[in-house]
């Protein structure tokens, strides 16, 4: 059972898997993949990896916008999943307020609370996967449908 406390941000985190795996499959099939599109979601990864780098505070061994391959993206969508899924349900009330100290990829010394950085991890990704599928279609491919509401849906979420 998922505890009341994690069960927003577990759902959140099924969302991002699901839809992770959505648009790779939608590249690997995608006639003709814009390499934009692959930037593009190699940078997904890449930022979700430095975030949780940064929440565990460790070093990250991945670029913001890494240069990955699909088998790449791959990868790190696995490592950035089960990495995610361990840190979340470690998290007990009070760590969800903790502050995160860090550099930003400007340089700047920042400090976000734990709730605020996977919230916004979460966005991040969202975003960026709508450009990817409108980029996808441009070039005459099917792109990903990664809306949350298709994940709940599927029976995709806890």
């Amino acid at each position: 059972e998922i505890p009341e406390h994690l069960r927003h941000f577990v759902r959140l985190l099924g969302h991002q898997a699901w839809a992770d795996s959505q648009v790779l499959h939608a590249l690997q099939n995608a006639s003709d993949a814009p390499p934009d599109a692959l930037k593009l979601f190699a940078h997904i990864l890449g930022a979700e990896h430095v975030w949780l780098a940064r929440l565990q505070g460790v070093a990250p061994t991945e670029a913001v916008w890494p240069d990955l391959s699909l088998a790449g993206c791959l990868r790190v969508a696995s490592e950035n999943e089960h990495g995610y899924r361990d840190f979340i349900f470690g998290l007990n009330r009070p760590a969800l307020r903790r502050i995160v100290q860090y550099r930003n990829s400007a340089g700047w010394e920042l400090e976000t609370a734990v709730e605020d950085v996977l919230l916004h991890l979460f966005l991040h990704g969202a975003y960026h996967r709508g450009q990817i599928a409108l980029l996808v279609r441009e070039s005459g491919s099917v792109p990903a449908y990664t809306d949350f509401i298709e994940a709940t849906r599927r029976g995709q979420l806890p």
